[in-house]
């Protein structure tokens, strides 16, 4: 597909990183000559410097024929005029980034008026993410398929855990019939796609996908017990603090907000009076300690620099918080976090990614299997996928056992008229089914991938 972004920074910037490795032709347009030069060295694009609203600079970058244009600058304003000039110029599809809440009670109007198909708002889909994260504590990641049929988790094995050095064949009729299955496992920097025979080991990450009550009872059998958040002290006072803040005010949870700036400290309290907003520096562990930081349920780190995050996270974490949640783009810092124990790290530029490259996904495979979820999981190596299932799928009706995949694909979950089937040898897909399919390290736009391509009649692969 042709692919123009308009803004190369953090967001635009790992937008392109993603679809230059789908192979896709990217074009780059900002001001700044110093962003383009940084973005042609490192990827595979084509960059122009000039303004995305300007129609010469749009024809450079091929405006006219693109199959989408997503606008990623820090200006909402220059986001949708740029959106509404490259429409009329013939570009087929556009995706503006629009940050301001102001926006949000007409942005029907907007998106009609200005040629928008789809709009996205990283901090709220990151306040979103987080907020989901405190519903369940004992999972590091949390994902949603299927309208809630169908939930993925991940979480740090412990050495005392049952599960700790035993293959997973060898687990319990209790674990074994409950509606869930291991989809995933990180180990020294390394994704696995487990069979039965694999053994969990101390420090492994695993993911988890079912049905939500069949993860819950999991988790209360391994003893990490769900309680319930009811208070969290949010560090940073930006705009995903903001919406993370109005989420958990709905939630009855209450929070405790730190920021720095005395004027943004007045902004937050006007607009969330249930907050108890405090003015201070988030990162002085005396001020930490003065407002009872240990007595808080949840610890949740946004300040605008990732290193401060990370290391406010650590004392929360030394402080016997059990939920900590740090904001950090580097996906350096994300894997120093994890060697030390703290899994939940947000990306904004990696989930606004994400959401956009589900909708690449979907106009590059417009007739065949519909795509209605993608999350990237294990530090962006592996990725979890929805599908809904049509005549276009081959092999329909053939027992999974009899099939041959590709190495590292697996097929996770299957839902047929909202019942959730964990697959078995002899189970088969059908027309009209959501199946959910976990992939290493290569993209599935269509269940069809999904097949190796020496396929026949022989057996499924093993992993």
């Amino acid at each position: 597909m042709k692919i123009v972004i308009v803004g190369a920074g953090k967001v635009g910037y790992a937008l392109a990183d993603q679809l230059c490795r789908e192979k896709h032709d990217v074009t780059v347009i900002d001001s700044s000559e110093e962003a383009i030069r940084r973005t042609c060295d490192t990827l595979d694009v084509m960059g122009f410097k000039g303004n995305g609203v300007d129609i010469s600079t749009l024809t450079q970058a091929g405006a006219t024929d693109a199959d989408l244009l997503v606008a990623a600058t820090n200006m909402d304003e220059l986001n949708m005029a740029c959106c509404l000039t490259a429409k009329n110029m013939g570009t087929k599809y556009t995706i503006a980034r629009v940050r301001n809440p102001e926006y949000y009670s007409s942005m029907g109007t907007i998106k009609r008026n200005f040629g928008i198909g789809m709009v996205i708002n990283p901090e709220n889909a990151t306040a979103m993410e987080i907020a989901r994260l405190l519903r369940f504590p004992s999972a590091a990641d949390i994902e949603s398929f299927c309208r809630g049929r169908v939930e993925l988790m991940s979480f740090r094995v412990q050495e005392d855990d049952f599960i700790t050095g035993k293959p997973l064949y060898s687990l319990s009729n209790q674990i074994q019939k409950l509606s869930m299955l291991f989809c995933a496992a990180e180990r020294d920097g390394q994704v696995i796609i487990p069979n039965g025979s694999f053994v969990p080991q101390a420090n492994d990450k695993l993911y988890i996908i079912g049905k939500p009550t069949g993860l819950d009872e999991f988790f209360r059998l391994l003893g990490r017990y769900n309680h319930k958040i009811r208070s969290v002290f949010v560090v940073g006072g930006g705009r995903v603090s903001i919406y993370l803040a109005s989420l958990l005010e709905k939630m009855h949870i209450r929070v405790k907000l730190v920021e720095r700036n005395e004027e943004r400290c007045r902004l937050i309290s006007e607009k969330l009076p249930k907050t108890m907003v405090i003015c201070g520096d988030g990162t002085d562990q005396e001020l930490l300690d003065s407002e009872s930081l240990s007595s808080s349920d949840a610890f949740v780190a946004l300040t605008d620099r990732d290193e401060d995050n990370l290391i406010i996270s650590l004392y929360a974490m030394q402080q016997g918080l059990s939920k900590v949640i740090a904001k950090s783009n580097r996906q350096n810092y994300a894997g120093i976090a994890h060697a030390v124990g703290l899994d939940s790290i947000i990306s904004p530029k990696l989930i606004t990614a994400a959401h956009i490259l589900h909708v690449v996904r979907g106009m590059g495979n417009s007739q065949g299997s519909v795509m209605q979820a993608l999350y990237r999981i294990a530090d962006d190596q592996a990725e979890a996928t929805e599908f809904v299932v049509n005549k276009s799928t081959r092999h329909l009706g053939v027992p999974l056992k009899e099939l041959k995949l590709k190495s590292g694909i697996l097929i996770a979950v299957i839902v047929r008229d909202d019942v959730v089937i964990i697959p078995e040898g002899s189970t088969c897909i059908q027309d009209h089914d959501s199946i959910i399919i976990v992939s290493r390290e290569q993209a599935i736009t269509d269940v069809n991938d999904i097949f190796a391509p020496s396929f026949e009649s022989g057996g499924r692969n093993e992993f």
